[in-house]
């Protein structure tokens, strides 16, 4: 039976690879974004392996996003495998000097969007006893590196939400997963410092994770047998240690 993916941030970075890489699988796709003309774009480019189903919509606007999710259409209703993946980082300053339009930003993108979203997919896989949630993390879910105060603690309390969605739907047999990776070369710095140029060099001197690579492990994820789950995934390139360690070439 062809599952149905529905993937949130699929219009860049690793959602969009992800779409790609399930789209390959011949998984049926869901794809969410908040730039229609990038949706537009991928839906025509998947639509020769998948079918595909776009929403425009802002995760974190609670009204936009159960108004899309409730009226999908009956080739897309049945959701089986849900990929939290919309997030952003906004800023990198020391916690004195942080503004509270990037902390809200980064608030109600990581951890509200993600609730909304999973609010409104949940209750089909509850009914059904099946399903597969995989929420995307980030190293910092793990550690609290200098000047990422907000951000990281946005990304432990995904962790802490994967956790208990594990716990809580355990009795209806849905898997829950959180992939967390460390450096990834995408526009996710771009957006960090604002289109400054420091963005080019956060991945200077090293092979970064490439997007492509997350996705096959999101993919490896969900194609696991019936009872396997892997719970709770870190990630790094093998540059990276740590969040503050990185071996560089000069």
């Amino acid at each position: 039976m062809t599952k149905t993916a529905l993937i949130t941030g699929a219009t860049s970075g690793i959602g969009k690879a992800t779409a790609y890489e399930f789209a390959k699988h011949g998984i049926k796709l869901v794809l969410c974004g908040r730039r229609l003309e990038r949706l537009e774009m991928l839906q025509k480019e998947l639509n020769t392996l998948t079918k595909v189903h776009i929403l425009n919509f802002d995760v974190s606007n609670k009204t936009e996003t159960f108004k899309a999710l409730e009226n999908l259409p009956e080739d897309f209703k049945t959701i089986d495998i849900l990929i939290n993946n919309a997030g952003n980082a906004h800023g990198l300053d020391p916690i004195q000097d942080g503004s509270i339009d990037d902390w809200d930003a980064m608030m109600d993108i990581n951890v509200k969007g993600l609730l909304y979203v999973s609010k409104a997919i949940i209750p089909q896989m509850t009914e059904r006893q099946s399903g597969h949630i995989i929420n995307i993390g980030s190293s910092a879910g793990k550690e609290v590196y200098p000047k990422g105060n907000v951000y990281c603690a946005s990304k432990h309390a995904v962790l802490a939400v994967t956790e208990g969605m594990r716990i809580d739907l355990n009795p209806f047999g849905i898997k829950v997963s959180a992939v967390n990776p460390g450096l990834v070369e995408t526009e996710f710095s771009q957006v960090r410092f604002k289109g400054d140029e420091k963005a080019k060099d956060v991945y200077k001197g090293f092979k970064a994770l490439q997007a492509e690579d997350i996705a096959e492990i999101i993919y490896f994820v969900v194609s696991r047998p019936n009872h396997v789950n892997i719970a709770d995934l870190l990630v790094f390139p093998t540059a990276q240690a740590n969040s503050t360690t990185v071996k560089k070439e000069l």
